[in-house]
């Protein structure tokens, strides 16, 4: 029974498409359209403001990383705890993460208020600089919490 549902649902997908992709957008409430088809409008505005958003996000990551060490200023270095020991290992490794999620929001908040001063830059040369955020901040496996033969 589900599985004949499912034949309807997209026999009606189907009908409804016009085999072409389309993105989505609102309405433009002057002229009641979307803008003119094929045509690309980007605004200086809204790529200044994420660039601020961003800019903000690695404040408050600063403030978060403050707070973070504050915390783990209270355990001393050598309290001959084991807990203690391992919650050091796993501080240390978070420590670095959070640096380096602060240092990629605060490249990628330059360059997303660069794109919106300099519009006339091509979509290669934006990609370019966002694969090289990539590049310097990839991902990290996780480390900290493992036993290490303890």
């Amino acid at each position: 029974m589900a599985w004949d549902e499912w034949e309807q649902l997209k026999a009606a997908a189907a009908e409804r498409s016009t085999g072409r992709m389309q993105i989505d957008h609102l309405a433009d409430p002057v002229g009641g359209g979307g803008g003119v088809p094929g045509k690309l409008r980007s605004d200086k505005g809204a790529w200044s403001k994420t660039g601020a958003d961003v800019g903000d996000l690695r404040d408050n990551i600063g403030k978060a990383l403050a707070k973070l060490e504050d915390g783990q200023k209270s355990l001393g270095k050598d309290s001959g705890c084991l807990t203690a020991a391992a919650q050091q290992e796993v501080h240390t490794s978070w420590e670095r993460y959070v640096r380096n999620v602060s240092g990629r929001c605060e490249k990628l908040s330059g360059l997303l208020e660069k794109v919106g001063n300099d519009q006339l830059r091509t979509d290669e040369a934006i990609s370019a600089e966002i694969a090289k955020l990539k590049t310097e901040y990839k991902d990290t496996p996780a480390v900290g919490g493992q036993s290490k033969g303890r």
